[in-house]
């Protein structure tokens, strides 16, 4: 059972069955006691659904956010937003605040219009004043194909960070990730807010990937209460990075049937940009992964992504680096024996590939999983 996280001072809780899982949560609805500074980033698929057209135009001082999850409410038309807009509509009546003022999220099957029936029955049946404190019960009903709820929490003086996310599959983020939501008790203005937290999510949440899918449904956002008041907003970036970093590797080594958390850290760089393009062609390509899963140190995989990912004339190959952990495995040779010792090595449930381009100074680091016949499964039976 997840351990008890406090929300921040400042917020309460409702999380609820709705009927749309079977006999687990899938309605939670997380409200600030009073005004606060809000901010977001949404996933940039072409094909996003209601819930992140309207989050979009939603308000920078925000008082709540509703998830559904296991129906993504994406591909459905007016129909679709015109519910999505009611589910807005009805937890801002609950709230006391006006529909502008609700962030709302949408996580599962596409194509699918929410049974409004059984919506419009869990709205009407809203009990305030929320009660529920516990952020690992929030994480809990977020979750879909989650074998388990993520949660990460820091201190920053008398605030607190506490953040929750929710995603295994479909996960190649373009501008945060999956749904993740993040609360403060912190006092900091919606600008100061939002590029911290747009900072932090281009480090955190941008560097994570599963499968290459971009969701249609990605959604990440902080709210602030300001109960705890005024904090030194360098030291409150440092703290939401590591709460971001947390939740990006909770959501990557429980990525759909994965065994093995992959880090990639590519250095030397001629720019941040060059690092995390190559750093992502390796821990998104098929070959690395089953590689590693397989604790095969075939290392000729990570030289093939790293010259996809770039031209003749960004790298000299010659000069380039690669190591399993802490192993050099080019350009100096590996024997036998020391093989044997990478194999044991990628056995372990978080392997590190390292790569030094040297063209310059920059570094990234993402992260992903190993790729098992387990991910198949799931999602070769995912609507049947």
């Amino acid at each position: 059972m997840t351990a008890r996280v406090p929300l921040p001072a400042g917020f309460h809780a409702y999380v609820a069955n709705i009927g749309i899982k079977d006999d687990t949560d899938d309605f939670v609805v997380v409200a600030a006691d009073g005004p606060c500074t809000s901010a977001g980033m949404y996933t940039r698929s072409a094909f996003a659904g209601p819930s992140v057209l309207l989050s979009r135009q939603a308000s920078r001082h925000a008082r709540a956010v509703v998830v559904i999850s296991k129906n993504a409410n994406v591909a459905t038309g007016e129909a679709g937003m015109a519910n999505a807009r009611r589910v807005q509509a009805g937890v801002a009546a609950a709230v006391g605040c006006q529909p502008a003022e609700v962030l709302i999220a949408s996580t599962g099957v596409i194509g699918r219009q929410y049974p409004m029936e059984r919506v419009e029955a869990g709205l009407a049946a809203i009990e305030t004043p929320f009660t529920e404190t516990d952020a690992s019960r929030v994480a809990t009903g977020i979750m879909t194909t989650d074998t388990v709820a993520k949660v990460a929490s820091a201190t920053v003086g008398e605030a607190h960070i506490v953040g929750v996310a929710k995603g295994v599959g479909m996960i190649e983020p373009d501008m945060a990730t999956l749904i993740t939501m993040i609360f403060t008790d912190a006092l900091i203005a919606a600008d100061d807010l939002d590029r911290v937290f747009r900072n932090v999510i281009e480090r955190t949440f941008n560097c994570v990937s599963i499968d290459t899918d971009t969701s249609t449904s990605d959604t990440a956002v902080i709210l602030a209460s300001g109960a705890a008041g005024p904090v030194p907003l360098n030291v409150f970036e440092e703290a939401l990075y590591g709460v971001a970093e947390s939740l990006t590797k909770q959501v990557a080594r429980d990525g759909e049937g994965a065994e093995t958390l992959i880090t990639v850290t590519v250095d030397g760089a001629a720019t941040a940009e060059q690092a995390k393009r190559v750093a992502k062609a390796i821990v998104n390509s098929p070959l690395v992964k089953t590689a590693i899963h397989g604790a095969d140190p075939n290392w000729g995989r990570v030289a093939m992504a790293i010259g996809k990912a770039t031209t003749a004339d960004e790298i000299d190959q010659d000069q380039i680096v690669i190591r399993f952990g802490t192993q050099q495995v080019y350009p100096a040779a590996v024997d036998d024996l020391g093989l044997d010792v990478l194999s044991e090595y990628l056995r372990g449930d978080e392997v590190l590939i390292h790569v030094s381009l040297a063209a310059g100074q920059d570094t990234a680091t993402v992260w992903g999983c190993d790729l098992t016949d387990g991910y198949v499964r799931i999602n070769a039976d995912y609507t049947t």
